[in-house]
């Protein structure tokens, strides 16, 4: 069987640093902090009171208040993400056999925020259910690509991956696998979250997984800095178009980058803690390389799950050591949510729109907040606090999840030949 080639040629952005495509990649070129104080709750109680929310933004600007009842805020925001990356992609302009176009959304959490506003009513009331007739699609994580598959009237794959923050590096890989072996021309892919809500944000505080800089919330985020003491929990959405090559260039579509493979494993170590060798981490990117047929020296960058906790970045960074070796300093490593918080399952779609970035402009986001280099690293080379040129033939986006879960995409600069 003849493998297809896949590349991006669509893209759409919500995220904490900017509303659109265009608007997140200057602000990740400039080094922007997404952080604020917490607006979508009283935080006065809680051990953190900021995150990475979303900032000047009207879901009514793009969506009908009949049709937006009938989402859950992460249903929203993919739809919107994905109307600018179909949008982008051009593929509307044209006639295309919906029947070979999908939708494979990513997402940790999903529709917790529904779940909780009638739970909220029926404890504080006298206990008389109070639960409307949308409640149960508006949970469903399903209906985050579902809705999108409605919209567009896309029949093919359609589904929603949930491996924790891996989330939509597993939408993204399915993806990709769907049109490499045939069975899809087009599919939409990344993910989307927004939880930034009282037991999400209480319950990361009880396990010391999130920054308590409140005196300093712009700077909270500090992957691979002596000075990080937990993740900044962020919302938003990111969307990749997908598209066999051939179908591409039959209509002259732009294409940003190609998908060189993608790889997945298990840590098999423990619930939340990454494995400390990172032996999962090594096993997740030497799948990626071998996918596509590329050598550790090949790899000029690596968008890192980065999320600025202690034992994460070490981790990471060691397995990133071992596999790579002598190598290693030459591989610009960066991570973007030092800028954008860590959007759980929608993380993994922003940064491999980040890495896509690198490969198709050759410039490098930077890692900001970084005063201090934690030398239990290693060798590693960080981009540090200011965008790096840097020529980006391959580079490889990294995304880590509680349950052990790994994935890896590999995105390389297209080339006709």
């Amino acid at each position: 069987m003849e493998l297809k080639r896949v590349v991006v040629t669509g893209l759409g952005a919500l995220t904490p640093i900017g509303n659109s495509y265009p608007q997140f990649r200057e602000a990740l070129l400039k080094g922007v902090s997404g952080a604020n104080p917490i607006t979508k709750f009283d935080p006065e109680k809680f051990k953190t009171k900021f995150a990475c929310e979303l900032k000047d933004f009207n879901v009514l600007e793009f969506l009908d208040k009949k049709e937006m009842r009938k989402m859950d805020a992460a249903s929203q925001l993919a739809m919107i993400a994905s109307m600018e990356a179909v949008k982008h992609s051009g593929i509307l302009e044209v006639s295309i056999n919906k029947e070979r176009a999908g939708v494979i959304l990513g997402t940790s959490i999903g529709g917790m925020p529904t779940l909780m506003e009638p739970l909220r009513e029926f404890v504080l009331s006298d206990g008389t259910p109070r639960f409307g007739p949308f409640f149960v699609p508006r949970v469903l994580s399903d209906m985050i690509p579902g809705h999108v598959s409605i919209l567009f009237g896309f029949m093919g794959p359609n589904y929603a991956t949930t491996s924790a923050c891996a989330s939509s590096a597993n939408a993204i890989i399915d993806a990709y696998h769907f049109i490499k072996l045939g069975k899809s021309d087009i599919i939409v892919t990344g993910g989307s979250e927004s939880c930034i809500i009282e037991p999400v944000v209480g319950g990361f505080n009880s396990m010391h997984a999130l920054s308590t800089r409140n005196d300093d919330y712009k700077t909270a985020s500090r992957p691979f800095d002596t000075g990080r003491n937990g993740f900044v929990i962020g919302e938003g959405a990111a969307i990749l178009v997908l598209e066999e090559l051939e179908h591409a260039k039959r209509r002259g579509a732009t294409i940003y980058a190609e998908i060189g493979g993608g790889g997945l494993s298990a840590d098999a170590y423990h619930m939340t803690a990454p494995h400390p060798e990172g032996t999962g981490a090594i096993f997740s990117m030497r799948h990626a390389m071998i996918d596509a047929g590329l050598q550790p020296t090949d790899i000029d960058h690596i968008n890192t799950h980065g999320t600025s906790t202690v034992p994460g970045d070490i981790a990471e960074c060691m397995a990133i050591g071992k596999l790579f070796g002598e190598h290693t300093p030459n591989i610009a490593i960066t991570s973007t949510k030092s800028m954008t918080g860590h959007l759980l399952g929608a993380a993994a779609a922003a940064e491999a729109i980040a890495s896509i970035i690198a490969v198709n402009e050759d410039i490098i986001p930077p890692t900001i907040n970084h005063f201090e280099t934690d030398p239990a690293l290693g060798n590693v080379s960080i981009v540090k606090n200011i965008a790096a040129q840097k020529t980006v033939k391959a580079a490889i986006s990294n995304s880590f999840g509680f349950g052990g879960h790994n994935a890896s995409v590999l995105f390389k600069k297209y080339q006709t030949e």
